[in-house]
């Protein structure tokens, strides 16, 4: 697996993203459209997330706008396998959106 991603569509600022995980610690980050493009062509990029070895993972959308979850091993071997919830502002149980990540 090169990486995997999830589409989370336009999102509001301060929506609660939670990303559950199973196998092998991983790389999870949050990145807006333009972002996601530089990810994806190598170049030098700006997230919110990082290295993590646990779940959920928890992160916020930092402002209105196109968002993606991308999930990596960083280079390394590995198999890993989530899923992706997205939460209004201040609404702590129901998930407005919900999906599972694509291997690209």
């Amino acid at each position: 697996m090169k990486y995997a991603y999830h589409d989370l569509g336009h999102r509001e600022a301060g929506e609660s993203v939670s990303v559950r995980l199973s196998g092998s610690a991983c790389n999870v980050i949050l990145v807006d459209q333009r972002n996601f493009a530089q990810y994806r062509a190598g170049l030098p990029f700006r997230y919110t997330g990082g290295h993590c070895f646990r779940s959920p993972v928890e992160l916020e959308i930092a402002s209105d706008g196109h968002w993606y979850v991308v999930v990596d091993l960083g280079g390394y071997r590995g198999r890993v396998r989530g899923s992706v919830d997205v939460r209004p502002t201040g609404v702590r149980r129901r998930s407005e959106h919900r999906g599972a990540l694509v291997e690209a």
